[in-house]
């Protein structure tokens, strides 16, 4: 089974930083963190695989950086120059399965399996 436990929201000043925590327990793949606001769709953010490829949302290229601790089994999002647009719940996300997470669908929720609770990010401006 797999376990994904977020932690570091908060909320900031437009142009502040945050990293975003999750604890991952369990055997994985595919790790990335995405973001739903109130009355949109979740989407992507940013993704990585086991052999170690990210992909980014256009929106946040640039600005976040996905980063995994594989020794502590950490993955990391660290979000400089917010916006108030990134302003969500941000959620933790992972799968088992290598032949889902190809280029073409890592960014896509339905690609992912299992979910953290998520965690608040308000960006203020």
């Amino acid at each position: 089974q797999v376990q994904l436990v977020e932690s570091g929201g908060g909320s900031v000043q437009s142009g502040g930083s945050l990293r975003l925590s999750c604890a991952v327990s369990g055997n994985t793949y595919c790790l990335g963190w995405f973001r739903q606001a109130p009355g949109k769709e979740r989407e992507g953010v940013a993704t990585i695989t086991g052999a170690g490829s990210t992909r980014y949302a256009d929106t946040v290229k640039g600005r976040f950086t996905i980063s995994q601790e594989k020794a502590e089994d950490i993955l990391y999002l660290q979000m400089n120059s917010l916006k108030p647009e990134d302003t969500a719940m941000y959620y933790c996300a992972a799968d088992r399965a290598a032949s889902k997470c190809v280029t073409s669908r890592q960014l896509a929720p339905s690609t992912f399996d299992y979910w953290g609770q998520g965690t608040q990010v308000t960006v203020s401006s």
